[in-house]
């Protein structure tokens, strides 16, 4: 009877979870939960209705607010940066299954530092000879395009540390980011092709007083994650819904237009953050190569760590 009992008791878990009573939506925050609600809810409603599962939009003020939420279970999929997806694989059991796929066929999107367009700083040099007198608007520490890309391409491979070479630094999402340069609120900021689309589109009038400085390598297209801990029944309704999502349906197509100008979802693997894994790893590698506290023979062992790291993502 007790082992009728406990078999009874863990169905029953396995069904809850697999039957949608709780099944959140991790949205990363890149604009205010306002905008993305209207953008993402329409989805999740219909996430809800083809899957049978119930799914509810979770959100948090920050990336690092969704990592965790997984990480402690209280996150079950989740739209992450390639940053962030790869801080939820390797910290909150979560695996990559699906990509985004742009409706125009463009494989990623760009990284932006932007300032006010009555800015005499009109190139990357400007802004890097003149950080001492700038404030600068970093991206969220676990966004891609508004931390990790900027963070080495403009500044890294430029032997600058953000910390100190800006006379003030804060930092926030791309949208509040881009308002801040437009209001003249801080000089320079980190964005992206994407938000700064959407900000043309909902405040064009902001738009027009921000002028980009630089631009990044592409960056992929953001993937979605799953907690590795859910049935697999949910998870083969959650991967055929996002698969299947918006390939033919008039109503769907414009939902995902809505979203960020996609077309629709692939399927995609942990092998998708490859690149920003060794991205990760050579900041890692020119901020140590550049520390004159450290004492040679640590500098050569850490250095030798991250050469063997780097080695083996090859």
């Amino acid at each position: 009877m007790f082992k009728q009992l406990c078999a009874a008791v863990a169905l029953g878990l396995g069904l809850s979870a697999a039957n949608a009573q709780d099944i959140n939506f991790g949205i990363i925050s890149t604009e205010s939960t306002q905008n993305l609600k209207a953008d993402w809810q329409p989805l999740i409603d219909d996430m809800a209705k083809q899957t049978g599962l119930k799914v509810k939009a979770f959100f948090a003020p920050d990336y690092a607010g969704i990592i965790e939420g997984m990480r402690f279970n209280k996150v079950h999929v989740a739209w992450l940066g390639n940053k962030s997806a790869m801080e939820a694989v390797d910290r909150a059991n979560g695996e990559v299954f699906a990509q985004m796929v742009n409706a125009d066929g463009a494989q990623g999107y760009y990284s932006h530092l932007i300032v006010h367009k009555d800015s005499p700083h009109k190139t990357l040099d400007d802004v890097l000879k003149n950080g001492k007198s700038l404030s600068f608007g970093n991206g969220d520490p676990n966004s891609t395009s508004g931390f990790l890309v900027p963070g080495y391409y403009a500044f890294a491979q430029n032997k600058i540390d953000v910390k100190t070479h800006f006379k003030v630094v804060r930092s926030a999402n791309h949208e509040t980011n881009a308002l801040a340069v437009a209001n003249k609120q801080v000089d320079v900021a980190t964005n992206n092709s994407e938000n700064l689309e959407k900000i043309q589109e909902r405040q064009p009038e902001k738009f027009k007083d921000i002028r980009i400085v630089w631009t990044s390598p592409l960056i992929p297209l953001d993937p979605l994650v799953l907690h590795k801990e859910l049935p697999d029944a949910a998870k083969t309704k959650i991967r055929e819904f996002f698969y299947n999502y918006a390939k033919t349906d008039a109503r769907e197509k414009d939902i995902v237009m809505k979203i960020s100008k996609l077309s629709g979802f692939k399927p995609s693997s942990n092998a998708q953050l490859m690149p920003i894994r060794q991205l990760d790893l050579f900041g890692k590698r020119n901020k140590i190569e550049g520390d004159a506290t450290l004492a040679d023979a640590d500098k050569r062992t850490r250095l030798a760590e991250i050469d063997q790291q780097l080695a083996a993502l090859k």
